[in-house]
């Protein structure tokens, strides 16, 4: 027989055949030279570099002044003939030092992530989570002071229980319980059904991310899950892509803001937040057997964006998504994890795998920390970790420091968030949520449908309204669409929602859901509203008989008709949707009904609820369509939202956080399919830079809809543009700004990209707001920074979004603040942050082809 240490290596021994690194770089300064990513720490230098910058960055056509971009471009396509993997060797390890820059209030106050600094609609605060992590850290290195090898595994490694994911009472301590999902507690009861991560991006506003994200970590606190297993921050690089709505949208800056809330939110809440699916999950076909294969200035300036904010809201922990990034399993990625993550984002908390992520045991060296839920594809057999875990520091092939350091993370984060004090028992079974031994029906969802309401309005988009909203006591009505009424067997009928749905559309499906403890539909909402108004009110459910519906309309004053799209995770398929949408179209038949009721009645508006972008091409200029409110997924008071919109109660604010194109073919890139089922499908993230509305600008393509478009009932006139330095009020790190400002990189070291010199106020934009119309609104500023061509960016980029209220003739003053990270570009040679060399323009405006004013960085 085999020695447990010997047999635990041959298991790994085929996966190493074809493990290479490769480095390719692409910037202004030297396009086609490449630098390999260094790190002072020993697990970096030590285990081989899985490089993140195997592809590309296409670069826009033109720049904002029109001129033709220099095209100096470098592309290695990736042949996916296996996973590249760490070889069987020894890995020594030393801790990564932790980033230190002395608390400075009011700049840099230190903060405890039960105390966040208050919300702001213009953020200026760098809460600084250092010396919250230091106690935890070192309250956990007491506790581990006399735990065996075994406990320490023990720690890093899930088994069954009554959560989604389970850590095990160990010592004395007591394990943890891990739970989905990003919108509320699931496979429970009694809990609250909040607006999807996309519907909160449609806000644009910061108090509203910040309370969801409170009222969250509180339901899972109240319910006793430690970790809550969100929020999402995926960017919705393909408009197909089957779980973009558990996200925030389709810009690096939004996403990233919302992220950053929502984690300050839900550790305020008393929870682990945790930031997923880290990273490059942007669709679910082949989604454990593809290659995102992204170049490393892309990497960094879209797609790690939200991950890097999350860290600096202090997030507990981050999930490793099921995708290879570059040929490399991103459980496995020493490249993202160790260096990018723990290095360069000088993360402290601790790296879980999505469950059956974890490919290897040697992905600890590549810097993934626990394993989730345990068993290899759920099956009972062995873990990855557990016991082939201690055979490999047991035989030298990873270091016992190593282990400690998964361990004490691990640990530290439960200290950190103040887990060990009066912290409630696991309350619910997930295996079993009607087991009345093990399920005590705790019910946590308080006052929370208030911002559930509000969020659901706020974030709804009015794309066209021809003067018939807010409706006003009109004569009858009829609601049109089988989107209007309640779900035909309760808001449950499907398990996780993976069903085809017969009602409202108010989530997705899949993991990221939970049970709705009620639902309110448009039809419950608007016929409440109607008594009120004593309006006649009619309704037809039936999406199919499109004769029914056009002659049901006739001599109606006000037709209303509802549509919806739909999309999951890819274990559920519905309707040949395999998790991603198989086109952009309305389901149910939705475009020919709102066509058959537009054929009838010249006052048709159309409300849609769907995951995503649709094309909505075939009426959306019919005359007879005269508005359309675009509510994206409401959760459970979805209906009252919509309502609240229709009736003026509340003054559409919301913005879309993607673009709407008048063909899918204006997208740079759409689903990628094919492959047989042991094909590594290639994705090459070809586009670079340009997604979204940074592709329809760079290409000159008019979108129906542009990224942060959004109507109002009333008017706002945008006057008074000024720009100002921002004095230092913190003199800390004043070397690294000087070179900066002198066209330097910021260096290689622990925290550099979340370094307080890069991110505290550089200088604040201030201009007035009117509002000019006849009733009380919001209106969402947006600036975007436009870029001298040398620097090879996009025509415009989302750096900054406030929002204001006003009263009608009011007006008010709006700042935004800009920091030195959101003028920098990053540099793949130098592997840091630059100040372009050239002038910065910026605009501020209504939506980013909506500008209004316009001025020029002084640096």
């Amino acid at each position: 027989m085999l020695s447990p240490s010997f047999a635990s290596v041959l298991v790994l021994l085929h996966c190493v055949a074809g493990w290479s690194s490769v480095v390719v770089a692409t910037s202004p300064a030297a396009a086609a030279s490449s630098s390999s990513t260094s790190s002072s720490s020993a697990a970096t230098s030590s285990a081989a570099s899985t490089s993140a910058s195997s592809t590309a960055t296409a670069a826009p056509s033109s720049s904002p002044s029109g001129t033709p971009y220099p095209l100096s471009v470098t592309t290695y396509l990736a042949t996916e003939t296996g996973p590249l993997t760490l070889p069987i060797s020894e890995y020594t390890f030393s801790p990564y030092p932790t980033p230190s820059t002395a608390p400075d209030p009011p700049v840099f106050p230190a903060t405890d992530p039960l105390y966040p600094p208050p919300v702001s609609a213009d953020p200026q605060i760098v809460p600084d989570f250092a010396p919250a992590w230091a106690i935890a850290y070192g309250k956990a290195n007491a506790l581990l002071a006399n735990f065996t090898l075994e406990q320490k595994v023990n720690l890093t490694t899930g088994v069954d229980g009554r959560c989604v994911g389970n850590i095990a009472p160990t010592g004395d301590f007591p394990g943890l319980c891990l739970e989905d999902s990003p919108l509320g507690v699931r496979y429970t009861d009694l809990v609250t059904s909040f607006p999807a991560g996309i519907t909160t991006a449609s806000t644009w506003n910061r108090a509203l991310m910040r309370t969801r994200g409170l009222y969250i970590g509180q339901e899972f606190k109240g319910k006793g899950a430690h970790i809550a297993l969100g929020p999402m921050m995926n960017m919705g690089r393909i408009p197909q892509g089957g779980r973009n709505w558990e996200g925030f949208g389709a810009d690096p800056f939004l996403s990233g803001e919302a992220a950053h809330e929502t984690v300050l939110g839900m550790q305020a809440g008393g929870v682990q937040a945790t930031a997923k699916h880290y990273i490059n999950n942007e669709q679910e076909w082949k989604r454990t057997m593809e290659s995102s294969n992204v170049d490393d200035r892309t990497e960094h300036e879209i797609y790690s964006q939200p991950f890097m904010r999350a860290v600096m809201g202090g997030v507990s922990s981050v999930m490793c998504s099921y995708n290879l990034i570059n040929d490399t399993y991103a459980c496995n990625n020493n490249k993202t994890l160790n260096d990018l993550m723990k290095r360069e984002f000088g993360f402290q908390g601790y790296i879980m795998s999505d469950w059956t992520a974890t490919m290897a045991t040697l992905s600890a060296v590549a810097g993934l920390d626990m394993t989730m839920p345990g068993p290899i594809g759920f099956s009972g057999d062995a873990s990855y970790f557990g016991g082939n875990l201690t055979a490999y520091v047991m035989n030298d092939t990873i270091s016992m420091e190593r282990l400690d350091d998964m361990a004490t993370r691990i640990v530290a984060a439960w200290y950190y968030m103040h887990q060990d004090y009066d912290y409630p028992p696991v309350s619910f079974n997930m295996n079993d949520p009607y087991d009345p031994a093990t399920n005590y029906h705790i019910n946590v969802q308080s006052n929370h449908d208030t911002v559930v309401r509000e969020i659901g309005a706020a974030g709804s988009v009015l794309l066209k309204n021809d003067g018939v909203l807010p409706l006003d006591k009109p004569r009858s009505l009829i609601l049109v669409g089988s989107d209007a009424g309640p779900p035909e067997a309760g808001p449950n009928q499907y398990v996780d929602q993976g069903g085809d749905p017969t009602g409202i559309l108010a989530m997705g499906w899949g993991s990221g859901t939970d049970n709705f403890t009620y639902l309110i539909s448009p039809y419950e909402a608007i016929q409440e509203r109607a008594r009120l108004d004593q309006t006649s009110v009619f309704w037809d459910f039936d999406n199919w008989d499109l004769d029914q519906a056009g002659n049901l309309v006739i001599d109606m004053e006000v037709a209303i008709v509802f549509v919806n799209a739909d999309s999951g995770e890819g274990y559920i398929e519905v309707d040949a949707n395999y998790g991603d949408r198989k086109n952009l179209t309305a389901w149910h038949e939705g475009d020919e009904l709102v066509l058959a009721v537009a054929a009838q009645n010249n006052n048709t508006i159309v409300v849609v609820n769907s995951v995503g972008p649709l094309i909505i091409e075939p009426w959306i200029e019919h005359p007879n369509v005269t508005a359309v409110v675009w509510s994206s997924l409401g959760g459970n008071e979805a209906g009252n939202a919509i309502m609240d919109i229709l009736y003026g109660n509340w003054n559409p604010s919301g913005r879309l956080p993607y673009t709407l194109a008048k063909s899918p073919y204006d997208y740079p890139a759409n689903l990628t399919t094919g492959g047989t089922e042991a094909d590594i499908l290639s994705i090459n993230y070809t586009e670079g830079l340009l997604i979204d509305y940074r592709w329809f600008d760079a290409k000159n393509i008019t979108p129906r809809f542009e990224f942060g478009f959004g109507l109002s009932y009333t008017t706002f006139e945008y006057s008074n543009l000024a720009i100002t330095p921002v004095s230092p009020m913190d003199n800390a790190q004043g070397d690294l700004v000087t070179n900066w400002e002198n066209g330097g990189a910021s260096p290689i070291a622990e925290g550099s990209t979340t370094a307080l010199w890069l991110h505290m106020p550089a200088f604040q934009v201030t201009f007035n707001v009117k509002n000019t119309g006849s009733v009380y609104g919001g209106e969402i500023p947006q600036l975007y920074l436009h870029h001298p061509a040398s620097a090879m960016e996009p025509p415009s980029i989302l750096k900054g979004f406030t929002n204001i209220e006003l009263s009608p003739g009011e007006t008010g003053s709006a700042s935004i603040t800009l920091s030195r990270y959101d003028l920098s570009i990053w540099d793949v040679v130098a592997q840091g942050w630059i100040k372009p060399n050239g002038t910065i323009t910026y605009s501020v405006g209504a939506s980013s082809r909506d500008f209004r004013l316009n001025g020029t960085i002084p640096l």
